[in-house]
């Protein structure tokens, strides 16, 4: 009995200390050279800092202030040009009367609003700064989910905070600053009141949205972002004419479900049913009558209002784009020449 019991205790002492060689080289393939005695650095974190590193210093605060100079709005932005333009979310500078811009070095600056717009909730503002680092801009329209995604911001004031996590869903629609914000990025990377306007990036380092939105509340809270590609149409209108040009149909409309279709006995379940037509606008130039229902737009199928705006959103004024309705059970082909949205109209979906 004791030879067994000391056979048996000598394989475990063989188990564990194999197990433990095994550990080891594991620890030591994973770890980059010269990680040092706090903790061993995998690559992917070695990556992670390395970003964090670069882009940080194109990250700033913005702090908006009414005309009594109390503070308005607190939100992040991204430097986009080494003279001074930063990129953020509209609902951040659009109230304030004055704008002021802290830079990575601790330099506060006063900024001016070069233009927004709310439909987007994107705007630029310009400090008067040169030699500026900037962030590079990658493309949206390449994104998987699954994929990293990190955030950096001034959440609460904190000032860049970095969240790491992944592309959750991609096209989301939410309600947002009085208007529906379409085609959004979903991300697990944590957003908070305050990284508004501040960089989402990809593994690379390259912006790949503008944090925008938070939607949750005590068990969890998802984050949204504005991806980069729209946000180079608004840099472009903004650097040519001074606003933000939103193309226009001119309709008002309505998602169709399940529920609607057999409520009141439409032909199809999906799609959007145009509720008004707004007098001389694109839609009614060209033929489309309230009840109408749209279901392909630029030879793409309609489900709901998000896919129209998310064809919208890279459309330019004055561009044609086919759709095709339903009406009275039979499918209309009509062109619309896209105008641009009025002013007096972006404060409402």
């Amino acid at each position: 009995m004791r030879d067994r019991a000391s056979i048996y205790a000598a394989g475990l002492m063989v188990i564990w200390l194999v197990g433990l060689s095994t550990v080891g080289c594991y620890a030591q393939k994973a770890a980059s050279p010269g990680a040092g005695p706090s903790g061993v650095l995998l690559n992917e974190e070695l990556r992670i800092i390395e970003i964090v590193k670069r882009i940080s210093p194109t990250v700033v605060a913005v702090t908006s202030y009414n005309q009594a100079d109390t503070r308005q709005g607190l939100g992040s932005g991204i430097i986009v040009s080494s003279d001074g333009e930063v990129l953020t979310n509209n609902h951040v500078v659009s109230k304030g009367a004055r704008l002021k811009v802290t830079l990575a070095d601790g330099r506060e600056l006063v900024a001016k609003n070069l233009g927004g717009d709310p439909l987007i909730d994107l705007a630029i503002i310009k400090i008067d700064a040169n030699n500026l680092p900037t962030a590079p801009l990658g493309d949206s329209d390449d994104l998987q989910v699954g994929q990293t995604a990190i955030a950096i911001g001034n959440p609460y004031g904190f000032e860049r905070t970095v969240t790491v996590g992944v592309i959750s869903a991609l096209g989301r629609s939410i309600p947002g600053g009085g208007a529906s914000l379409s085609n959004l990025i979903q991300t697990d990377a944590k957003i908070y009141p305050g990284n508004s306007g501040g960089p989402l990036l990809d593994s690379s380092g390259d912006v790949i949205g503008v944090n925008a939105a938070v939607v949750g509340g005590d068990v969890g809270v998802l984050g949204f972002s504005i991806p980069i590609n729209t946000a180079r149409r608004v840099m472009e209108d903004v650097r040519r004419y001074g606003h933000v040009r939103v193309p226009w149909v001119g309709i008002s409309y309505g998602d169709i479900t399940p529920e609607i279709a057999a409520v009141f006995k439409l032909p199809v379940k999906e799609g959007v049913i145009v509720a008004e037509v707004e007098k001389d606008g694109p839609a009614a130039l060209a033929g489309i009558r309230k009840g109408d229902i749209i279901v392909e737009v630029d030879g793409k199928k309609i489900t709901d209002g998000g896919d129209l705006q998310k064809i919208l959103r890279n459309k330019d004024v004055g561009q044609k784009m086919p759709v095709t309705v339903l009406r009275d059970g039979k499918k209309q082909n009509i062109t619309v020449t896209l105008r641009e949205m009025p002013m007096g109209l972006r404060a409402t979906p």
